[in-house]
């Protein structure tokens, strides 16, 4: 359903076991960060009701899990460590494109998040298959379902709001796949959601 080109190893799972508080740390300010998107786009593009109300839904999902992740740090007896730079998530917004319309910077946007999600959902799944901790696998099982849904939700707005200007969302969407499988090659390797 993802498609994406390349999949995380599953030793990458490992070493975010190995280093549960600093994975931990980054996955909570990795759910901020997807809220704040979310708001983000609600301010830029107001206009659009439909958007507004699903991104308004997300933005509240989004923080409902990084309480859950906060929980799961205090739990183990940890306080929530400062939020790290995603050079990740740095990267892709290098790949997108900030000529052209209203639309078509909202369509990337979408996109943007779109990929971002998948990526996510991707590593959650990995998580949830490796790691030995069962409530720990259980949590990521259940919120690799919620990041796909994210996922599904990005691209059905970007290919909503690109028919008003013919932009071909599958094409682009193509190119966004084949630049993140080229920078993707460099994570894998840290105890990061995405690093």
């Amino acid at each position: 359903m993802l498609r994406l080109h390349l999949p995380t190893d599953p030793r990458w799972a490992d070493i975010a076991h190995q280093n549960l508080h600093e994975i931990l740390t980054d996955h909570a300010f990795c759910e901020q960060k997807a809220a704040s998107n979310a708001i983000t786009l609600i301010v830029r593009y107001p206009e659009f009701d439909d958007m507004v109300t699903q991104m308004s839904a997300l933005a509240m999902e989004e923080m409902e899990h990084f309480q859950r992740v906060h929980e799961l740090i205090l739990e183990r007896g940890w306080s929530l460590g400062r939020e790290r730079k995603d050079d990740y998530v740095n990267q892709l917004l290098q790949f997108v494109r900030k000529d052209g319309s209203r639309i078509q910077s909202l369509v990337e946007r979408l996109l943007l998040g779109a990929m971002i999600e998948a990526r996510s959902c991707e590593r959650f799944k990995v998580l949830s298959e490796n790691v030995p901790d069962e409530k720990l696998a259980a949590f990521y099982r259940e919120l690799m379902e919620s990041e796909a849904g994210h996922y599904t939700l990005f691209i059905t707005l970007a290919r909503q709001y690109a028919a008003a200007e013919k932009i071909d969302v599958d094409a682009r969407w193509r190119e966004f796949l084949e630049y993140e499988s080229e920078i993707i090659q460099q994570y894998g390797n840290s105890e990061r959601i995405h690093g």
